[in-house]
């Protein structure tokens, strides 16, 4: 039982239990995530074509949610993406996926990891970025 109907039953259970309530959610919480990648130099390009299969990867292995990913290309040309895992195990799940590994070998020949606050735009309140093709 779920939703409402399972809420009513919480102050009759609550009477029989003398322990502390507590209530899980029934499935997990995604985590948004924030992936900024820096181009080696001459990668730009395939850089972005990695990109464009991320999330599609990421999917087709039951680790991020339906929800769109967004990629989009700073001034100096680095790469960020918007996507949604599923859960923090599908964070960890992903780091000995077979699939998820070698295209993360390719992010690694094409770019350096850089945090989102060294991105110049990033230091504005409403940061602008230009929307990579999909």
């Amino acid at each position: 039982m779920s939703g409402p109907a399972a809420w009513r039953l919480l102050p009759a259970l609550a009477g029989a239990y003398s322990g502390p309530l507590r209530i899980e959610r029934e499935t997990p919480v995604g985590r948004f995530v924030i992936a900024v990648y820096k181009p080696r130099p001459g990668c730009e390009e395939r850089l972005v074509q990695i990109v464009r299969r991320h999330a599609g990867v990421l999917r087709a292995e039951g680790l991020i949610s339906e929800r769109e990913a967004h990629a989009m290309r700073a001034a100096d040309g680095t790469v960020v993406e918007v996507f949604e895992w599923l859960s923090t195990a599908a964070i960890e799940r992903a780091h000995s996926n077979p699939a998820v590994q070698a295209l993360w070998a390719e992010f690694g020949e094409a770019c350096e990891y850089v945090p989102i606050a060294g991105v110049p735009e990033a230091q504005h309140m409403f940061s602008e970025f230009e929307a990579l093709p999909r």
